[in-house]
């Protein structure tokens, strides 16, 4: 291990504690200020008020038309008929690739600008074909209960705030004064469950966990220029995120400076009264959520109770004004107001078209994480395995490629199809369901497994076990889990198979983590492929057979047992995620296997600093020390000084790099050092601490290739 020292002298303000707010004057009018200016003085206080709701009211004498707001697009296109379906948001963020889901979030804006533009055609404005999308969900998964943790993109801060930005820029494209789709970061803020208790639930949480981890990425995503915030159901430290002056007056408008708009999540104002009870009804309510900051209602309440709470002086028309100005800017930069853009390539060719499932077929492959690969089994030699069984409740399963919140396509491939589509007719394939997930005493297909050469198991949780309230309606829990265990049935399924002496290869679908150490003994590899997307099958085909290497790393920690985790309600980080949790894991966050090797090898012994940008940068060389191809993901932790709730150790930097055999390539790291600073609580500012630092570069959070120390003087 190589340790290299480095000695901070003054850099003049450098090590000064600062709050990191604009203090530059505001700049003069944009066109789309003045033209938002203009719209809002002509229009009446009934008509402004009209805005206000996501089903909002068409002005036809100023060319606004009747607008619906409500649009998802958490991997593709969601609820709107047929679109490319993408692995979904945990997988992505598995890729550790942004540049894939930049692309992603590019085509997903290119058919929802399609399926806009048919809607239009037909002079309709039915939810779910519009313009604004209520993504990403950039929460914490801080609990492996969370059924929504699917939706995010895991549990650490920098690498959500990475996988964010990117999906945003391909979202919004690059011009800020004309959005290709408008996205939504949500849920703002500090929600990650219990699905069960979020219309009443009150998270606690301190100001240096608030800051350090659940409002992190969402800074990141503000200072990038992400449209919209989705404010949550839950109350933080008392206050209803939707209702809450420090979240979005304090921090959100005054601190960071935000310009968009800020819309309730759905019937998340109704809470106010009904589930935290602090107000004393509907249009208390209404006035408490604007004065706060929301501009846009996912229900009707400010529609309908604005004007009550006009007539009881809870609000003024300024109130209104302020409001509705945000939601104008918005219309304008989409173009919905008067003429939308349109464009002379016909809508239906944009949509679900072979690039597009291209990219979900390469997002998918660069998702799969492998977990075990004994004797390297895979990938598997076809002429080797002249016989398969594949078996198992989500071989044949749509439900496991799709996720929540998705869409739907014609051309959804499942394990089954892709298999049997990659080893052609001349490769005996068997297929048996194996046994269903509510029956632990009933299997089939084992016999016919014992005549094959090779089984391959698809086992695993799917959307209707783990997700939203409602929506996973076999979940024990309004959508969330009570353990990480498999279904008893799977388990015992594979030891079935195990059984029979011949080789077994798990595939586990799932958007979270779960116990795999209960089937780690039965299987030869283990093959996680969450839930893939419509091309799922073709991919798992390409790694199964080593057409590709699977390559994607774990963005959760894969922990022994829950009982290894403080109560689900509690937010505290303090034994939680990979930076607070010191005992024994399953797996690391950022673990995966290749089906290839590398090692790596610092440049420069010297460690150097950009004065000017206030950066360390060091370079590394990579290279694939196997016989395959292979996909290595560099990872850069840092080690804070032995100071009082510092994280164990910190992603700053990764980047993965695909190499043939014996290639080498060169990667020069750059980490700011305002990434280093922490929360201090008594300043209620950021401050780079003194003390000793360390770098630690490897393939996991728990690898240790190389360590890179430095000082930091008081």
């Amino acid at each position: 291990m190589k340790k290299l020292t480095l000695i901070f002298f003054s850099f003049g303000l450098l090590f000064i504690a600062t709050k990191e707010v604009s203090s530059q004057p505001n700049a003069a009018l944009s066109p789309i200020d003045k033209k938002a200016a203009q719209l809002l003085k002509q229009l009446t206080l009934e008509e402004k008020i009209g805005l206000l709701g996501y089903q909002a009211k068409a002005v036809p004498r100023l060319g606004i038309p009747a607008y619906n707001w409500w649009n998802e697009a958490l991997h593709g296109v969601a609820r709107a008929g047929k679109a490319t379906v993408f692995p979904q948001a945990i997988a992505m963020a598995a890729t550790f690739d942004e540049s894939v889901v930049q692309s992603i979030g590019d085509v997903v804006s290119t058919e929802s600008r399609a399926k806009y533009e048919m809607a239009f055609k037909n002079n309709s404005s039915i939810q779910y074909m519009g313009l604004t999308f209520w993504s990403p969900n950039i929460n914490i998964f801080r609990d492996p209960r969370w059924g929504r943790g699917q939706e995010t993109y895991g549990e650490d801060p920098y690498l959500t705030a990475q996988i964010g930005k990117a999906f945003v820029r391909g979202l919004q494209g690059t011009d800020p004064s004309r959005l290709k789709v408008a996205a939504a970061a949500k849920h703002f803020a500090v929600h990650s469950g219990p699905e069960s208790s979020r219309h009443f639930f009150d998270a606690q949480v301190d100001e240096k966990d608030l800051r350090e981890t659940y409002l992190y990425a969402f800074k990141e995503l503000a200072d990038a220029g992400v449209e919209a915030f989705m404010c949550a159901y839950n109350r933080v430290n008392g206050e209803p995120c939707c209702a809450s002056y420090t979240l979005l007056d304090s921090i959100l408008r005054k601190e960071w400076k935000f310009k968009g708009h800020v819309v309730a999540d759905c019937w998340a104002l109704d809470d106010i009264y009904k589930g935290h009870k602090v107000v004393a009804g509907p249009s208390e309510a209404a006035a408490a959520a604007i004065k706060a900051g929301v501009n846009l209602d996912c229900s009707d309440l400010l529609q309908n109770e604005a004007p009550v709470a006009l007539k009881k002086g809870l609000l003024t028309p300024l109130d209104i004004d302020k409001a509705v100005l945000p939601v104008l800017k918005t219309m304008i930069k989409l173009g919905i107001v008067k003429n939308p853009d349109r464009t002379t390539v016909p809508a239906a060719t944009r949509v679900n078209t072979a690039e597009s499932r291209a990219l979900a077929k390469k997002a998918a492959i660069k998702s799969f994480v492998l977990l075990k690969n004994d004797k390297q089994i895979l990938p598997l030699q076809k002429k080797k395995y002249r016989s398969l069984m594949v078996i198992g409740p989500r071989a044949s399963s749509t439900s496991a490629l799709l996720g929540t919140y998705h869409g739907v396509s014609d051309n959804l491939v499942t394990p089954l199809e892709g298999i049997v589509r990659a080893v052609g007719p001349e490769t005996l394939v068997q297929f048996e369901q194996g046994c269903i997930d509510e029956d632990s005493l009933s299997y089939g297909g084992i016999w016919a497994a014992s005549l094959c050469d090779i089984s391959i198991a698809v086992v695993g949780l799917n959307p209707l076990l783990e997700g939203e309230e409602h929506d996973a309606f076999l979940s024990v829990a309004s959508g969330d889990r009570t353990s990480l265990g498999l279904p008893a049935s799977h388990i015992e399924l594979l030891k079935k198979l195990k059984k029979n002496g011949k080789p077994v290869v798990a595939i586990v679908t799932s958007g979270s983590a779960v116990d795999i150490n209960a089937i780690e003994p039965y299987a030869d590899a283990i093959l996680l492929t969450w839930y893939a997307g419509e091309e799922g099958g073709n991919a798992l085909a390409d790694v199964l057979f080593g057409k590709e290497d699977p390559g994607g790393r774990l963005p959760i920690t894969f922990y022994r047992s829950v009982s290894d985790l403080p109560a689900f309600d509690n937010y505290s980080l303090q034994g939680r995620t990979y930076r607070y949790y010191k005992g024994p894991v399953a797996y690391p966050f950022g673990y995966g296997l290749s089906y290839a090797s590398f090692d790596y090898r610092l440049i420069d012994r010297s460690l150097k600093i950009d004065i000017a940008s206030d950066t360390i940068v060091f370079s590394i060389a990579v290279r694939n020390t196997g016989s395959r191809k292979g996909d290595e993901v560099v990872q850069v932790y840092a080690r804070y000084p032995l100071i009082e709730r510092m994280p164990y150790r910190e992603l700053k930097y990764f980047k993965r790099v695909s190499l043939q055999p014996g290639q080498s390539q060169q990667l020069t790291c750059k980490i700011p050092l305002k990434q280093l600073k922490k929360w201090n609580s008594a300043t209620h500012q950021w401050q780079l601490f003194p003390g000793d630092y360390s770098l630690i570069i490897g393939s996991n959070s728990l690898d240790e290739r190389m360590q890179i120390s430095f000082t930091i003087p008081n």
